[in-house]
């Protein structure tokens, strides 16, 4: 319904796609494997390739593009995994991977290092948990309220996309960056 909806608001028809961008993740398991799942329904049908863009390196392109000076910070995109705990990766302006997508374990010491020697922006759902450990160090600097783009997911799927780098559609699979855990559920006593 929203695809049909974007195409008509767009002027578009599913025979105008050349390919179809999704998001990689890290992030919520459901989220990725639903998009995944619709993506590659699309790729399969249309016999289009599929680009998959990491999630933490659009969220850290789509702050950089409207940072004045943006060439003067590190790049701290944060997704909330539960706990005290983040998915988190650190860029540079230009999209530069300084440290690879990782699960993070929120302490006072975490990203100390690149404290201690650059101005830190950390941003999206995951930032709010970092802020109190080091409330005290002046160059991390949180961004409220960043929330993913399709913007940007875009803008970094054309780039790939006239690269040619495109993902096997029937082996694709989200980048979950840590291994699903689901429960049983308890037995209810009557």
């Amino acid at each position: 319904m929203l695809i049909e909806q974007l195409l008509a608001n767009t002027g578009h028809t599913l025979r105008n796609l050349a390919a179809v961008a999704v998001s990689d993740g890290p992030g919520s398991y459901t989220g990725l494997r639903i998009g995944a799942a619709a993506a590659k329904g699309l790729c399969f049908a249309l016999d289009i390739p599929l680009v998959a863009v990491g999630t933490l390196s659009a969220l850290a392109q789509q702050v950089a593009a409207r940072m004045p000076h943006a060439d003067t910070y590190l790049y701290a995109p944060m997704l909330d995994a539960r706990r005290q705990e983040v998915y988190t990766a650190l860029y540079h302006a230009d999209g530069h991977e300084l440290a690879a997508p990782a699960p993070l374990i929120l302490t006072p010491e975490a990203l100390a290092e690149q404290l201690t020697h650059h101005s830190v922006l950390c941003f999206g759902s995951g930032a709010a948990k970092f802020q109190p450990l080091v409330s005290n160090n002046s160059n991390a600097i949180f961004l409220a309220d960043v929330q993913p783009s399709a913007v940007s997911v875009g803008e970094l799927a054309l780039g790939a996309y006239q690269r040619q780098e495109f993902q096997d559609v029937a082996y694709y699979e989200p980048f979950y960056l840590k291994e699903v855990y689901t429960t049983t559920p308890k037995a209810v006593s009557n």
